[in-house]
């Protein structure tokens, strides 16, 4: 047995024992049933700058719980289940009004991607059969009058398990997919732009089971790609198709992406101190092929964390409270993280997964090493495969999904398919001292490297010079498989500190990002934080 081995036995024990032996104090958050059903699985989630959240599963399930407007159907021959549809695969949830209508999506959606254009509409590519070329488009709008419309094929190769992330010039890159080893953009600057080859794919490639799909992407701060597949991570200049640089394995080998399917997230960026990139969770070698002869190996409870810009990078390992895949990463409005749905044992795929893990992790990121992790309250609902989990402008995070089987399957199995919502409030969204933004309103454009004022409200009487803030802004990602893509959170650079301006009333000035490399153009939740406690967000558009 490895050191490392060693230490991913012993450590969890000792926390326990610690826990067992102190008063712990109870967990904290709550939980909320929004809507008992919305008809279909939240396989994928994304939140859009008029507080709707566009979902959608496949269209290969069969039947789904709610039903198309009279007089639209899906018909196709190919269809294996349904041949005449009239049911929805997507839906459009209202945050406000806690409220579903359906949408009419065409082709199949099944593991696609997605990101948010400039302008707040979502394009989303790819899925499976008829829909693995596909491109879609969902334009948000106020009165309920959008939905879905497709080009097919608007893409040169298959996409299916593919990741999506934009770029600073307003496109997006689409890496990989089920045996796809390569990349393309969209929109197209000409017809001769086609897929250009990625050789890393091919070695991280399990010829067996992959082990490499919807691999994790991330904008760095250079403009240049964080790309970590299975259990390895490059730098990659995308403009001249270059490895900038080589990353050392993930301490004990094991696999992070899919079907092993751990998560991870790009965490805060501030200061001009450089990115650096989380890895949490998921299921050791051979996990999935076990699986598949009914042996459900324990999840991985191991993160690995990793500086991009370090001339002589290392991973820092640190050990969860439980093992777990399947996980979602979600970034806080105060630069926390939270690890939400997943499983204890097994991994990805139709029936792999067992023993829910219930119980949310809050991670944080700033605190000394072996003190960052804190259990949340647990739900009560089992979110399995196909789970999903967005932050909202309120500061919950929304939560739905779960369906490990090949279709709609409701009863006489172990986890049923779930087509619940909940809302998950940590701990801040009760605070007596939470801030209110007064200024910029809602919908505001700001600029690049432009300083502008931040007024806001605290509803408790403290000095002037005891106030420190950070004023944030969160990019709402696009969510599937336990990975957000284009989830970023940037902490604004402050103009000189804290001014009163009225009664609990202040004002502080702060420097929007300096490029689209930090941020790309498109539309943000700003939050004001105070002691840790985060505002209600306001959408603010940036670059535009």
């Amino acid at each position: 047995m490895t050191l490392y081995q060693i230490i991913s036995l012993v450590v969890p024990a000792l926390l326990l024992l610690s826990r067992r032996s102190s008063a712990a104090a109870a967990p904290a958050g709550k939980w909320e049933l929004l809507q008992r059903s919305i008809g279909i699985s939240a396989m994928h989630m994304q939140l859009l700058h008029t507080d709707t959240v566009v979902m959608f599963d496949r269209t290969g399930f069969g039947t789904s719980n709610i039903s198309l407007p009279a007089g639209k159907c899906r018909d196709d021959p190919n269809e294996k289940v349904t041949r005449h549809d009239c049911s929805a695969h997507s839906v459009e949830y209202d945050v406000v009004s806690n409220s579903v209508r359906p949408l009419t999506v065409l082709t199949d959606t099944w593991c696609s991607s997605g990101a948010v254009n400039s302008d707040g509409t979502l394009v989303q590519t790819g899925g499976f059969n008829d829909g693995d070329h596909a491109v879609r488009f969902f334009p948000p709008c106020r009165n309920s009058s959008c939905d879905w419309r497709e080009i097919n094929p608007g893409l040169t190769q298959r996409r299916w398990y593919a990741t999506n992330q934009i770029l600073p010039d307003g496109r997006t890159i689409v890496v990989g997919g089920r045996r796809q080893f390569n990349y393309e953009f969209y929109p197209k600057k000409s017809a001769a732009d086609r897929s250009y080859n990625f050789p890393f794919l091919v070695q991280t490639n399990d010829p067996k089971i992959e082990n490499n799909l919807y691999p994790f992407v991330f904008l760095n701060p250079d403009g240049n790609l964080f790309i970590f597949a299975n259990n390895r991570a490059i730098l990659y200049d995308y403009t001249k198709n270059a490895v900038v640089k080589t990353y050392p394995e993930i301490p004990g080998g094991d696999p992070r992406s899919y079907p092993s399917t751990g998560s991870a997230v790009l965490l805060p960026l501030k200061n001009n101190s450089g990115a650096e990139v989380l890895v949490c969770g998921g299921a050791p070698k051979g996990s999935f092929i076990s699986a598949t002869k009914g042996k459900f190996t324990p999840a991985l409870n191991t993160c690995g964390r990793i500086r991009v810009d370090d001339p002589n990078p290392k991973w820092e390992m640190e050990i969860m409270p439980m093992g777990r895949v399947m996980g979602d990463m979600t970034l806080l409005p105060n630069g926390d993280v939270l690890i939400i749905n997943g499983a204890a044992n097994g991994t990805a795929g139709w029936e792999y997964g067992r023993d829910p893990v219930l119980s949310p992790v809050l991670y944080r990121p700033d605190k000394p090493a072996g003190s960052r992790f804190e259990v949340q309250s647990p739900t009560a609902i089992p979110r399995m495969y196909h789970s999903t989990a967005v932050l909202l402008r309120d500061g919950r995070i929304l939560v739905g999904g779960s369906n490990p089987h090949i279709y709609y399957n409701f009863t006489n199995v172990l986890y049923p398919t779930e087509l619940s919502l909940e809302a998950f409030s940590p701990a801040y969204t009760t605070s007596k001292i939470q801030p209110k933004i007064l200024s910029p309103p809602t919908q505001s454009k700001l600029g690049y490297n432009k300083e502008f004022p931040v007024r806001f409200s605290i509803p408790a009487a403290v000095k002037v010079s005891d106030i420190q803030v950070k004023v944030t802004l969160v990019a709402p990602p696009f969510t599937t498989h336990s990975y957000s893509m284009n989830q970023r959170l940037v902490m604004l650079n402050g103009g000189g500190g804290v001014k009163a301006v009225g009664n609990s009333l202040y004002e502080t000035r702060v420097i929007g990002p300096v490029s689209g490399n930090v941020a790309p153009a498109g539309w943000y939740m700003m939050f004001v934080v105070y002691e840790d406690v985060p505002s209600q967000g306001v959408w603010v558009q940036i670059g535009m």
